[in-house]
């Protein structure tokens, strides 16, 4: 009964998943919200919407992910040309230094943590627990944080491997003469952790 929807209305309610959902959205995600049981019409509507944004509209597309997941986003070369409107970044600049630390170094402690980015870090931790990027693991008194499926699918990553690679040849490029985190201080934060 629910497959006699028009297909410009099937359309319309993935454009609108796709963007308000600021994350990618797997298959099962777009055919519930396409408002039809069938998966075959909403791969066709989302297949024309890919080739759509990639023909018409200059700066967003609509991009199928490694996962297989789609994700409605400004195409990358327009990236370094809207950073200077974001106003008010979903994750501000400190906290996501700190992010991007625990995602490089995790599990880490709290305790390297603070030693790292200083006290300042619990509001950035507070702030990264509300929006579910990051959790922790209390063993006594010491907590250990790492990321979570939602950082790993709001900023798109599907091997935190790569990420970190990708972390480290983006470091490199943007300070040729600046080391990434040594591997060293993974063993560290590690070696905080109880046996």
């Amino acid at each position: 009964m629910r497959e006699s929807l028009p297909e410009d209305e099937v359309a319309a309610r993935i454009e609108a998943a796709l963007y308000s959902a600021g994350r990618p959205l797997t298959v099962d995600e777009l055919v519930r919200a396409s408002g039809t049981n069938s998966k075959e019409k909403t791969m066709r509507v989302v297949n024309d919407l890919v080739k759509k944004t990639k023909t018409v509209f200059k700066a967003i597309e609509v991009v199928q992910l490694e996962d297989g997941s789609y994700v409605f986003q400004l195409k990358p070369a327009y990236t370094p040309l809207i950073r200077r409107f974001a106003q008010h970044p979903l994750v501000p600049a400190a906290a996501l230094k700190t992010l991007t630390y625990i995602a490089y170094e995790q599990p880490v402690t709290s305790k390297r943590l603070v030693q790292i980015r200083g006290s300042q870090v619990y509001q950035h931790i507070k702030e990264l627990e509300q929006m579910e990027f990051v959790e922790h693991e209390s063993l006594g008194r010491l907590k250990v944080y790492r990321t979570t499926k939602k950082f790993q699918e709001y900023f798109g990553i599907t091997d935190l491997n790569s990420m970190k690679s990708k972390l480290v040849a983006e470091t490199n490029k943007e300070n040729p003469r600046q080391q990434p985190p040594a591997t060293t201080t993974t063993a560290s934060s590690k070696a905080d952790l109880p046996s």
